[in-house]
């Protein structure tokens, strides 16, 4: 059975359900967490288990070893993880690693990572990374790999993903 990627990535920061019933079947929830490095795993798998029943793919940040063993959807690697040891275990085949990246130098580390899927950012909010729709266009056109757009991405400008071809997308404040 073929495994197509979302096209819709929620970062969260809680494990709220009540976020489930926002979205589609063609959404994904990356929980991401950096300030509290302890993680609740009964919390994590009532989350989980509340994704399937709604059809959501559920990813774990920076955290590939409990995103298996909890047997998630995938991990998501930011672009300051630039460790390899991941590639010696072995993954159920469902399993997918994303990985986020801000420049040409980035995107050849997520894909020596091998992750399914890359997030390019910044490419609408205005920011330190902040690469506009020309220098998002040129990056994505260097790797063969699927890309996230993230950064900026709103109601308002959603249309826009059109000009520079991508089909998948990732935010925070879009879902909001």
């Amino acid at each position: 059975m073929h495994y197509e990627l979302p096209s819709q990535y929620y970062f969260i920061k809680t494990l709220d359900t009540n976020l489930i019933n926002k979205l589609d079947k063609n959404s994904a929830f990356i929980y991401r967490n950096y300030t509290n490095k302890n993680f609740d795993n009964k919390k994590i798998l009532l989350f989980k288990n509340s994704c399937k029943k709604k059809g959501i793919k559920f990813f774990i940040s920076n955290n590939i070893k409990l995103a298996k063993n909890l047997c998630l959807d995938g991990a998501y690697i930011p672009s300051f993880n630039k460790n390899l040891s991941h590639l010696s275990y072995n993954f159920p085949r469902q399993f997918r690693i994303l990985g986020s990246a801000h420049n040409l130098k980035e995107i050849r580390i997520k894909e020596r990572q091998n992750v399914n899927a890359i997030f390019i950012s910044s490419l609408f909010k205005q920011n330190k990374n902040f690469l506009g729709i020309n220098k998002f266009k040129l990056l994505i056109n260097l790797t063969q790999k699927n890309i996230v757009a993230l950064g900026g991405i709103s109601k308002k400008n959603k249309k826009k993903l059109k000009l520079v071809n991508c089909k998948y997308f990732a935010g925070i404040s879009f879902f909001e």
